[in-house]
């Protein structure tokens, strides 16, 4: 494909989009019909698609609309791109532009929530909630997430990894969220086809994910429930550090599939439970809980422009009751880390004070939460410690 064909390509995704069909499904379904486009030109797709939904509101400013044509314009404009190279008209690429499509003007003459591609809701909240930090995290989300691996350290050190890594031609950087923490640059792509990954050298997962596990207070030969366990990474990580009895539960099992095979590529043991008995005990409970995923936005960015404030209600009305089941199964002196992928307070800090007030016997032993400004996901973590 050439380049204007591709973006031919994003433009009738994206107008699949507006009708509201979910990115993922349609790429997938894109994909399936094209055969003619090869990995390169899916992912280079995938990438406008992608562009375009983290910067949709500015896109559809600059391009004067919100059709597919229209915020493939503005994200051009924004890029400061040749419009010319692009709306060829020629083969599969756009038709040439109409003079009907100039834009004359200026995203500094947008409304914030335009400049900063947000709804004005969630604006208001990051502002309420992040204060000074709150234009450069939203900032952070208009772009690509880096690559965040995580070293499986029975199989070597952080340094060892980056080493290996550089052999192939990628170029890490350590992060300090984690002892086993690298970052690559985003676009970085078939890591999970090489010999390092399959032979269990690493497991893909952003620094912030990996520094919620890194503070937990877990201890060698204990009792520990991944209650919302999702694909297990969370788990994964915590086998890999100690020598636990960990089991694994999410409520829709067919997310941990591949949890089997990532545990045995990574030399450690980690038991799936589709129920959890009400009368079990154990020594530390991780609640991942299903959020907002705001802090994620960079990597699932339509999921912004479809949040709703009733939503964020049902979902803090669902982390509580999570927690709520989970505290009768956490032993005398054992530990329950609380933790999202959310930016807002609603969801971590003032979901916290809501449980301590709750469960008068929990007291808190330690928070940590992290931004896209730190180079990672956003993430929130407060670990409860019960009475003994």
């Amino acid at each position: 494909m050439t380049p204007a064909a591709r973006y031919g390509a994003a433009i009738e995704i994206l107008d699949a989009i507006n009708t509201g069909t979910p990115a993922e499904q349609q790429l997938t379904r894109w994909a399936r019909g094209a055969r003619y486009a090869g990995s390169k030109d899916r992912a280079a797709v995938r990438d406008i698609v992608f562009d375009v939904l983290r910067r949709r509101a500015s896109s559809a400013f600059l391009g004067g609309g919100d059709t597919g044509r229209a915020l493939v314009l503005g994200l051009l404009r924004g890029q400061g791109a040749d419009l010319d190279a692009v709306f060829t008209g020629q083969g599969h690429g756009p038709s040439p532009l109409d003079p009907s499509e100039d834009v004359s003007s200026a995203l500094a003459d947008a409304p914030r929530d335009v400049q900063l591609d947000l709804p004005e809701w969630v604006l208001s909240a990051l502002d309420a909630d992040h204060g000074d930090d709150a234009t450069g995290i939203a900032q952070a989300l208009r772009d690509r997430a880096p690559v965040g691996l995580r070293a499986n350290l029975r199989h070597g050190t952080q340094e060892d990894l980056t080493t290996t890594l550089k052999a192939l031609g990628h170029n890490s950087i350590p992060h300090d969220a984690a002892p086993g923490a690298l970052v690559l640059p985003s676009g970085t792509r078939g890591l999970h086809l090489t010999e390092a990954y399959l032979s269990g050298l690493f497991e893909l997962q952003d620094p912030g994910s990996q520094g919620l596990v890194a503070r937990c207070p877990a201890q060698p030969n204990t009792r520990i429930l991944d209650y919302c366990a999702g694909g297990g990474g969370k788990a994964l990580a915590l086998a890999d550090a100690y020598d636990l009895d960990i089991t694994a539960h999410d409520a829709d099992p067919k997310r941990m599939k591949d949890l089997p095979e990532r545990a045995r590529r990574a030399g450690v043991s980690v038991q799936i439970a589709e129920q959890v008995p009400s009368d079990a005990q154990f020594d530390g409970i991780i609640c991942d809980v299903p959020c907002s995923g705001s802090g994620a936005w960079r990597r699932a960015p339509e999921a912004r422009w479809r949040s709703t404030p009733e939503q964020l209600e049902t979902l803090c009305a669902t982390q509580a009751q999570i927690v709520d089941d989970c505290v009768p199964m956490l032993a005398p002196g054992g530990w329950l880390a609380y933790m999202t992928c959310s930016l807002f307070a609603a969801e971590n800090a003032d979901q916290a004070a809501a449980i301590l007030a709750r469960h008068p016997h929990l007291s808190t032993e330690a928070t940590w939460s992290t931004t896209p400004l730190n180079g990672t996901d956003g993430f929130y973590l407060h670990v409860f410690r019960a009475a003994s």
